[in-house]
């Protein structure tokens, strides 16, 4: 079938809820790929910072492939031994205790949400202004962006602040002797590549500690090496009570998690919480694979690298175009924040072979996998100069 054929096939049987790219991407290699018609692209997405290790690569290719021929799914009634060697690997490389798998980013904040509430015995939850942390309905609530409230306010569970972000004196006053937790992303990503203060992550947990409140972080799109370092927060300093996790988490599986210290972990018994398909066997392996790929080919280092190549050369065409307001970022998760709405640019950088996506209305947000090198952020660069 050619691609507009393709396309109608969403437009006749889909539910609307995407505003999606007028192409249909069929295969990859690296930070590149193509679509039904043979067009070349560089990646600067990744799948909303999902594909950590661009595509088709070959040490996670093979262990899915290796585990599809033993087990796909067995259900969380049975260990599997993926799940098992993955859990002991990434507590290792961090300060969390014990892990949770579930399927995605927003059910892993649903469960850190849960545990804390459980945990606290107390009802309320902050968080920040321009925040994402998910669409299902608590999540929802958690998330500060009014736009997307607005349809399901008469449902939106209560309990749930919004204060803006990198303001701790909007945090303190926020607190009530309700209050069970703060979840705050260390770098917001949705909101448009929103950077705090040094300290801003190391005052939330000074405040939470003080007063009995779970301090969670929310790392679905800040974790696995995006930010140069293994999870984002780590470039503050903090060791937060709870923190989830997902998109980079298995390289382009769906899979999600929650890691929490030995304390907070211990308020769940079985039947607390749970899932069918978290942390099955073939998602697990295709993470242990991720996580030894990111390791073993200091993709940790690459990103810290190429990701301040990326914003330097920025800078640079920065000083020909008023059109760009500033640019920020850390490791591979940069934002170019432009004076007008983004939307056309992101149109006309595809039509020239690459892709982006804007954010925040006017942030051109670029989240590339992170085996990027140098000669694709420089075509990239140019493309943008062009554009401009």
């Amino acid at each position: 079938m050619n691609t507009k054929e393709l396309i109608e096939i969403e437009d006749n049987y889909f539910i609307n809820t995407f505003t999606r790219q007028p192409i249909v991407l069929d295969h990859g290699e690296g930070v590149k790929v193509w679509d039904k018609d043979g067009n070349e692209y560089i990646d600067m997405f990744a799948g909303i910072a999902v594909n950590a290790l661009g595509h088709n690569h070959p040490k996670l290719v093979k262990a899915i492939q290796d585990q599809a021929e033993k087990l796909i799914h067995i259900s969380s009634i049975y260990y599997n031994e993926p799940a098992l060697i993955y859990a002991k690997k990434l507590i290792e490389l961090t300060s969390f205790d014990r892990i949770f798998y579930a399927n995605s980013g927003a059910e892993a904040n649903e469960g850190a949400i849960k545990l804390a509430v459980k945990y606290t015995g107390k009802s309320e939850v902050i968080s920040t202004v321009e925040s994402f942390h998910g669409r299902t309905i608590m999540t929802l609530a958690a998330t500060g962006h009014e736009h997307y409230h607005e349809p399901f306010k008469a449902i939106l569970p209560k309990g749930f602040i919004n204060v803006p972000y990198n303001d701790i004196e909007a945090i303190k006053d926020a607190i009530t002797e309700n209050t069970a937790a703060i979840i705050v992303e260390p770098v917001q990503g949705e909101g448009g590549v929103n950077i705090p203060d040094i300290d801003y992550l190391k005052e939330i947990s000074k405040i939470c500690k003080e007063n009995n409140i779970v301090f969670i972080v929310d790392e679905v799109q800040t974790g696995f090496g995006r930010c140069g370092t293994l999870f984002a927060h780590e470039l503050f300093d903090v060791k937060p009570d709870i923190m989830t996790m997902a998109k980079g988490i298995g390289g382009g599986v769906p899979m999600g998690g929650i890691l929490a210290t030995e304390e907070v972990a211990g308020a769940f018994v079985p039947g607390d919480h749970g899932t069918t398909f978290g942390g099955g066997p073939l998602v697990c392996a295709a993470a242990n694979a991720t996580l030894d790929a990111i390791i073993d080919d200091d993709l940790l280092a690459n990103s810290k690298e190429m990701g301040q190549y990326l914003k330097d050369e920025l800078d640079k065409i920065k000083e020909n175009h008023d059109i760009i307001k500033e640019v920020r970022g850390c490791g591979l998760m940069v934002g170019i924040e432009l004076t007008e709405p983004g939307a056309e640019y992101v149109d006309k950088l595809r039509e020239k072979g690459f892709l982006i996506n804007c954010t925040a209305d006017k942030v051109l947000r670029l989240v590339p996998p992170l085996i990027i090198k140098k000669e694709e952020i420089d075509q990239f660069v140019k493309a943008l100069d062009e554009t401009l």
